[in-house]
């Protein structure tokens, strides 16, 4: 059996209906492939004095994207990172250690120095 479509129907002019667009998954994908940079400012003011201004930067991208254009902040974010995190608690114990051993060094250098004064007292 042989099928005749008329010239003028849908399926032979190309136009792209509703349920033939594309899913929500698509333009994900396409987003995060391509990425997309929404960028405003926000400025509130009485008069000629300004109170508030607020510049919104936004880029949405897939990790890939952002590496590939230089991005990679959460890297060395030490909210997001525990690497980071366990670095900054051992900068912290070792901080702690350098000024213990300052101030064990003043006490030495104290001792040292009555120590000395007492001997030339005594000669």
């Amino acid at each position: 059996m042989t099928t005749i479509s008329h010239p003028n129907s849908a399926a032979n002019r190309g136009i792209p209906s509703a349920t033939s667009g594309s899913t929500l998954a698509d333009i994900l994908e396409r987003v995060l492939d391509k990425g997309i940079v929404i960028a405003g400012d926000i400025s509130v003011s009485v008069g000629s004095t300004e109170l508030l201004n607020v510049r919104i930067r936004l880029l949405i991208s897939s990790v890939d994207k952002a590496k590939e254009i230089g991005i990679n902040w959460w890297e060395s974010d030490p909210y997001l990172n525990s690497q980071t995190r366990n670095l900054i608690e051992s900068n912290q114990q070792l901080m702690e250690q350098v000024k213990q051993l300052q101030e064990e060094i003043r006490c030495l250098r104290a001792l040292t120095a009555t120590q000395s004064a007492g001997t030339e007292n005594i000669t």
